[in-house]
C-alpha cells in the first residue's frame, strides 16, 4: 500500500482545517482548538501548501471553502469521527456517538421499518443519522467496497455468498385491487382469476419483483405484467380505476388499505410466506457502530412480529372448532 502523501502529511492540521471551516473565523477556530490565533493561522498556511489550494477565503460572512475545500470537509466529516472511534475504546455508545448509516432498501422497509426506527432510536441519538438509500442494481457490488453498511430485502435466493444475513421478520403477501375491482367481490382471488388478471409490478432488483415471480415459476406459472414500477406504494395506487392487481407485502398493503379506494383481499394459496433479512459484508461483523446497527434493525424486527402474531391468535380463536362426535 503506498501512502506517500499520509506519510508526508500533518494529520493535527485536519482536525485544524475542520473547525475553521467550522467556526468560519480564526478567533472562534483558535478558542474552539485552545490555541493561539497565530498558530491558527499558521496551520491554514500549511494546510493551503499541503493541498496547493487557498480552501478557505476570507468573504464579509467570515471563512468560505474553496471548491476543493468543501471536497476536503465531505471526506473529513465522514473519515475523521471514525478514525476518532478507530483510535478510541472498541465501544458504541449511540447516544454519544457521532456517525452515518447507509443501508440500501426498497420503499416497504421505508414505510415499515423507518417509523419505528425514527420513533425508538433517533431521539436518544442527537448525533446519528440514516440515509435510506434505494436498491438497485449495483447494491451488492456497493455492500461490498463499503459504500452501504446493510441491506434489508426478502429472502429471493439472489443474495451472493459472500455476504452474511439474517432473518429478521416473516411476511406474507397480499392483493391490493380497487375497491370497484370485481377482485373486490370476495376475501380472496383465485389462482384462475389471478393468471388471468393484469398485474402491476414491483421493480426490486434486476427489473423484478423476484419472491412472487419465483413462487410462481415454483408452481409452473407465470403472470402477465402490464405495468412496472419502481416503488410498491406507487403500484398500490396504479390500481385504482382498473382491473390490474398489485402483489405487494401485506404488512405495506395494510397501511394502502386506509385509502379508502383500495381493497386488500387474499393472494392465491400457492404464495407463501418469507423471509426479510438485513445483509451485511463479513468485515463488519465485530465493528461495534455495526453490532449496535444490527442489533437494532433486530429489535425492529421483534416489534414488527408482535402484530402479526397477535393477529394470528386472533384468527385461530375466531375459527370454529370441530365439535367430537
Amino acid at each position: 500500500m503506498r501512502l506517500t502523501q499520509v506519510r508526508e502529511a500533518d494529520l493535527n492540521l485536519l482536525v485544524v482545517f475542520l473547525v475553521l471551516a467550522e467556526a468560519r473565523s480564526v478567533s472562534r477556530a483558535a478558542e474552539r482548538l485552545g490555541r493561539s490565533q497565530p498558530a491558527v493561522s499558521r496551520g491554514l498556511g500549511r494546510l493551503r501548501d499541503m493541498f496547493h489550494d487557498e480552501l478557505l477565503v476570507r468573504t464579509p460572512r467570515g471563512y468560505e471553502p474553496t471548491p476543493r475545500g468543501q471536497r476536503v470537509l465531505a471526506e473529513l466529516e465522514s473519515v475523521l469521527p471514525r478514525l476518532d472511534q478507530l483510535l478510541g475504546d472498541a465501544s458504541f455508545v449511540a447516544s454519544e456517538a457521532s456517525a452515518v448509516f447507509r443501508v440500501a432498501a426498497t420503499d416497504y422497509s421505508s414505510n415499515v421499518v423507518c417509523p419505528v426506527l425514527a420513533r425508538r432510536i433517533l431521539p436518544s441519538a442527537p448525533n446519528l443519522s440514516f440515509e435510506w438509500i434505494a436498491t438497485h442494481e449495483g447494491t451488492f457490488e456497493a455492500l461490498d467496497r463499503g459504500r452501504l453498511d446493510m441491506m434489508l430485502g426478502a429472502e429471493d435466493e439472489q443474495v451472493p455468498e459472500q455476504f452474511a444475513k439474517e432473518t429478521i421478520f416473516s411476511e406474507s403477501f397480499a392483493c391490493v385491487v380497487w375497491r370497484r375491482s370485481r377482485h373486490a367481490r370476495s376475501r380472496g382471488v383465485s389462482l384462475a382469476d389471478y393468471l388471468g388478471a393484469q398485474h402491476v409490478t414491483v421493480s426490486v432488483l434486476g427489473g423484478k419483483q423476484t419472491v412472487p415471480e419465483r413462487q410462481l415459476a415454483q408452481a409452473g406459472q407465470q403472470r402477465r405484467a402490464a405495468l412496472h414500477v419502481p416503488y410498491f406504494a406507487t403500484a398500490m395506487r396504479s390500481v385504482v380505476g382498473t382491473e390490474l392487481i398489485a402483489t405487494v407485502p401485506r404488512r405495506i398493503a395494510e397501511i394502502g388499505a386506509r385509502d379508502p379506494e383500495l381493497r386488500v383481499v387474499r393472494p392465491p394459496s400457492l404464495f407463501q410466506s418469507f423471509d426479510y433479512l438485513m445483509v451485511w459484508h463479513p468485515r463488519l461483523a465485530s465493528d461495534p457502530a455495526h453490532v449496535w446497527l444490527r442489533e437494532v434493525i433486530r429489535s425492529i424486527g421483534v416489534e414488527l412480529e408482535q402484530p402479526a402474531k397477535q393477529a394470528a391468535r386472533s384468527q385461530r380463536s375466531r375459527t370454529p372448532r370441530a365439535r367430537p362426535r
